[in-house]
């Protein structure tokens, strides 16, 4: 009873969509997202999750992205207090996890000023799940004993201390870094980290659309640019990447195998055929082919 009266005065809720693929999307999320009124929804949340939205509910997008054209953090704020004080109850969306990188402390922050409750779901935030969809951990034994998320896209007075970073031997996953990859970079290096460190950028990640580059941190950056990755990125700096080169290499002898497999197979029915005579249109039987794949 008592979750119940409290769901039905909630007026304004921060959602995480989770990274991309709409099927890592939080079951409470989704029921959450079904009561709203109102859906603010920034740029890089996948539009498949709207379908989880009440059909009459109203959506607005309130995108903010790095390099491109965005809507000032206050006039989303106002926004949401706008439709709140109008009665209706306002959903935040956001991708990955509001807390992570996402401002919604800002604007809990602000709700909170008004004298408005809010309710966080947590999302998956990207700096793992980007990772996992390409097998690197944040953490292992072998490799890192911890992870520290950070965004590299601070300048001047907001740069990290990329020296205090590499002192830490931790995982260091870098979100909204792409466009300043090679400074950071040579931070990294001018900090004493070694040329050799694995490292990995994930573009859209958990979606059709990934893409991803392994290399070194001396040519980490050459190699992104060369490859024409771009935002939405999650770069991953450190040993734990080592396990991402390790599946590449399984996958591609895997491949290798299969396609040296296929060409023994298609020789030696190729043989068989000709010891038997037997014509071309024998080989084309389903169940040939099937066991030829």
């Amino acid at each position: 009873m008592a979750l119940a009266m409290h769901a039905a005065m909630t007026r304004a809720w921060l959602i995480g969509a989770g990274p991309g693929d709409v099927e890592l999307m939080t079951l409470k999320a989704t029921r959450t997202l079904a009561q709203a009124d109102v859906v603010l929804v920034d740029d890089l949340v996948n539009p498949d999750v709207l379908q989880f939205a009440r059909a009459d509910a109203l959506v607005v997008y309130v995108g903010k992205r790095g390099g491109h054209p965005s809507t000032p953090q206050a006039g989303i704020v106002a926004q949401m207090l706008e439709h709140v004080r109008a009665g209706r109850s306002v959903a935040r969306l956001k991708g990955g996890d509001p807390f992570v990188f996402g401002r919604g402390g800002e604007e809990q922050q602000a709700l909170h000023a008004a004298g408005i409750e809010v309710d966080v779901i947590n999302g998956i935030t990207a700096g793992i799940a980007a990772p996992a969809a390409i097998g690197i951990p944040v953490t292992h034994r072998d490799h890192a004993q911890g992870v520290v998320f950070v965004t590299g896209h601070g300048a001047g007075s907001g740069e990290p201390d990329w020296a205090a970073l590499v002192a830490t031997r931790m995982t260091l996953v870098i979100y909204m870094g792409m466009r300043r990859l090679n400074d950071i970079t040579g931070a990294l290096l001018a900090a004493g980290m070694r040329a050799d460190t694995p490292c990995a950028a994930i573009e859209s990640a958990t979606r059709p659309e990934q893409r991803h580059v392994l290399a070194q941190l001396g040519e980490f950056a050459e190699a992104v640019s060369r490859a024409g990755l771009g935002s939405p990125a999650i770069v991953v700096i450190g040993g734990v990447a080592s396990l991402a080169l390790a599946r590449d290499a399984a996958n591609a002898g895997a491949v290798g195998a299969v396609g040296a497999a296929n060409m023994t197979g298609s020789s030696g029915a190729a043989d068989a055929s000709g010891a038997s005579g037997a014509s071309a249109s024998g080989a084309s039987d389903p169940a040939d082919a099937t066991d030829a794949q």
